[in-house]
């Protein structure tokens, strides 16, 4: 993939970094977004920083903006950068900063009802990472539509489906899959796809810290779905599944991937988050 450029947001830890970690592996040259610029200081693992000193050895190339979603001239930015390298294959939209602060004054308030939840989980959920979707691919989209080339991913999750343990997590998953759906349809006449990716359990750093609360017995490595995005940009009948619902582990089967070990993901379907009676 080394004459491919991708875009990864939200790739300072998470499955953001793993996605940017598995094309870099692959040989494209790999864009990033990220608020945390330096670990020290951070309240959290992971970093621009960091991501760089591990992508040295990898034989993509790394282009670091640091950049917080929730400032649209930020994101504009951004894409302008970019449009500056006139080139963009692959845009993931991954930014999600609706796992932070789980946690108030040691309440756990993530699956309380509603009308009890904090307003400041939906403009992270919605009025960043979804939003932030919207206006990087409104940006960039225009170069893949010129080119008559491109994938569009943005990274989703099962919540859309069904309940997942809180109402904001589901109406941000689900409007990312209709994004998905509706640009597809926009795109479909240019040669552009767009798709809703669905990870299953990723052990990012967040559930490592948490490890003994997770079944990880069936879990992926956070650069798994970065080689299904690089394998589903590879595939000559792409369009054929643009605009749809996808799941990683579902493509790699298909594209005959395996996680590392040589572990191969058994796919999450919607009966597992299902309450059984």
């Amino acid at each position: 993939m080394k004459d491919v450029v991708a875009l990864v947001t939200g790739a300072s830890r998470g499955v953001g970094r793993g996605i940017a970690l598995a094309l870099l592996e692959e040989g494209a040259v790999v864009h990033v977004t990220g608020r945390t610029r330096f670990e020290a200081g951070s309240e959290r693992i992971g970093s621009l920083q960091s991501l760089e000193a591990e992508a040295a050895e990898l034989p993509g190339t790394l282009v670091i903006h640091q950049c917080d979603h929730r400032d649209d001239a930020d994101t504009e930015a951004v894409a302008a950068a970019i449009r500056t390298g006139g080139q963009l294959d692959i845009l993931v939209n991954n930014a999600w900063p609706g796992y932070e602060r789980m946690e108030e004054d040691g309440a756990f308030t993530w699956p309380r009802p509603f009308w009890e939840q904090p307003v400041w989980r939906w403009e992270a959920m919605i009025g960043t990472a979804l939003r932030a979707a919207f206006i990087t691919s409104r940006a960039l989209a225009p170069m893949m539509v010129a080119a008559r080339s491109g994938l569009i991913v943005n990274i989703s999750f099962w919540a859309a489906q069904t309940y997942e343990g809180n109402a904001i997590y589901g109406i941000a998953k689900a409007g990312a899959d209709k994004m998905a759906a509706d640009f597809a349809h926009d795109l479909r006449s240019s040669n552009v796809a767009a798709v809703s990716l669905y990870p299953g359990l990723v052990r990012t750093e967040a559930v490592m810290q948490n490890a003994q609360y997770f079944d990880l017995s069936n879990s992926e490595s956070p650069a798994f779905i970065g080689h299904v995005i690089a394998a589903l940009w590879r595939d000559p009948e792409r369009m054929q599944k643009s605009g749809r619902v996808l799941i990683a582990a579902d493509l790699a089967r298909d594209y005959d991937i395996a996680d590392i070990g040589g572990y191969r993901p058994v796919p999450l379907r919607l009966e597992d988050f299902t309450p059984k009676n």
